[in-house]
């Protein structure tokens, strides 16, 4: 009779030991599943910024690399800085050229210090900020004078992304 007995169900320790067990493994799983949830739209985060960076990056280095300025009448005659009216050495705009303005940056040059902010999405608060940084840096034996290191940072929330290019002075009288 007592072996029988013994056989019949749990005790109330057996029961809070199982209680406990499952609790502390299912609190595991909700911790790493709410983690990897909170951190699910990073990587659209990321693509969005990259796309930024490179649309940016792309402007940038589809512009004139000239010795003069685009809308001087001695651009595609130059051959250096001296023989032009607005010579193009200045990383910074001329006056007056803006980005999506009536006179547009018309260099590689003008787009040093670019910065914008903008919401891929379209609506609402602008979340990516953009930055140009133009350095002229020499690139396998072509001195500084003749490459340009461009660089695009986008920032959104505590995540930034840099993205590099570079421009060469390979026909300084090709305007557009």
């Amino acid at each position: 009779m007592c072996a029988e007995r013994a056989q019949r169900g749990l005790t109330l320790v057996e029961l809070v030991v199982f209680i406990v067990i499952v609790g502390v493994a299912l609190a595991g799983v909700l911790t790493a599943l709410n983690l990897a949830t909170r951190h699910s739209a990073d990587p659209l985060v990321r693509k969005q910024a990259l796309a930024i960076a490179e649309a940016l990056l792309e402007e940038v280095l589809l512009q004139p690399f000239t010795w003069c300025d685009p809308d001087d009448a001695n651009a595609a005659t130059a051959t250096g800085f001296a023989a032009c009216s607005v010579a193009e050495n200045n990383l910074a705009p001329e006056a007056g050229e803006a980005r999506a303005s009536a006179t547009p940056l018309d260099n590689v040059n003008d787009y040093n210090g670019v910065s914008t902010t903008t919401n891929i999405a379209g609506g609402g608060a602008a979340p990516y900020a953009a930055t140009v940084t133009v350095v002229p840096e020499g690139l396998h034996g072509i001195p500084a004078a003749a490459a340009l290191r461009i660089i695009v940072t986008v920032s959104s929330g505590g995540e930034t992304l840099e993205l590099e290019g570079y421009r060469t002075r390979y026909s300084p009288n090709t305007l557009p």
